[in-house]
């Protein structure tokens, strides 16, 4: 299922980015949402406090995991999606992006997106689709260990490109 090779590729880029110095916190660690028994819409109180729990931790930053599903099977490759609200996204997603046109057989490219959490969320951050599970050899590549870690890897690569320029 995807939320959990989502949360495989997040443990991996989580120790990937620790071991290169970065503190990381989860918005997640299992199987679980953050919504209230209160929410009348379980999706949207999911989604406000993840924007609550980036914003109380003061992140410099975040990355949110996902993978992708399209109608035509042929579709592959990553992609990285950024909202305008704060410049320094495009940065961090152009970064991220040029990291997977270098080291991955995407010919993706960086997409803007005004998807409620991205649009609510001041602190520098980008969405990350890192496959399609709609592609059967894609699908297959995405739960291996092997390729996760080079998910981790690449993302890890963009995350340190963006902080030099930012420097």
């Amino acid at each position: 299922m995807e939320k959990d090779l989502n949360l495989e590729i997040s443990q991996i880029l989580r120790d990937t980015l620790i071991s290169r110095g970065a503190i990381v916190y989860m918005i997640r660690d299992g199987d679980q949402d953050l919504s209230s028994k209160w929410d009348a819409n379980k999706k949207r109180g999911d989604l406000y406090r993840r924007i609550l729990k980036i914003q109380k931790v003061k992140s410099d930053l975040y990355l949110s995991i996902h993978l992708n599903w399209y109608d035509n099977s042929y579709r592959q490759g990553a992609e990285v999606l950024y909202n305008s609200i704060n410049p320094k996204n495009k940065v961090l997603g152009e970064s991220i992006m040029n990291q997977f046109l270098k080291h991955t057989y995407t010919s993706r490219s960086l997409i803007p997106t005004d998807l409620y959490i991205y649009r609510n969320t001041r602190v520098p951050g980008v969405l990350i689709e890192c496959g399609f599970l709609s592609n059967p050899n894609e699908r297959y590549l995405l739960q291996t260990e092997k390729y996760q870690r080079k998910i981790a890897q690449v993302i890890t690569s963009g995350v340190i490109d963006y902080i030099k320029k930012e420097a």
